[in-house]
């Protein structure tokens, strides 16, 4: 018989183990570049900008718009990239703790 005390006490858990994983999340960095490595862009599992590497030759004037582009689009594949990473993370902290339930998706808490 299923046990409702029980659940809640999974769900507790749950909870703290997600706030602890979300916590850490930080810790978690990928990259992204653009114009064939030029332009680098490293971001966290919070998806903050922490390091931005650009190619001294990229440093003219008369490329800025050229250069914005690139860092945009390196930043944008940057976080594209991490996505995966956090949602693993996530994943992770909290796994075994909640049964399986068919059409029941925590996949929007996980990010």
């Amino acid at each position: 018989m299923f046990n409702m005390m029980d659940m809640f006490g999974k769900v507790k858990e749950f909870q703290a183990r997600l706030k602890e994983a979300q916590g850490s999340l930080n810790t978690i960095t990928e990259s992204g570049e653009s114009g064939a490595g030029m332009v680098r862009v490293t971001v966290n599992g919070l998806k903050q900008v922490i390091r931005l590497e650009i190619d001294a030759d990229l440093i003219r004037p008369d490329d800025r718009e050229m250069l914005q582009d690139l860092v945009v689009a390196a930043t944008n594949k940057a976080l594209e990239n991490v996505e995966g990473k956090i949602k693993d993370h996530l994943q992770k902290a909290t796994e075994g703790l909640l049964p399986n339930i068919p059409g029941f998706d925590l996949g929007n808490l996980m990010s």
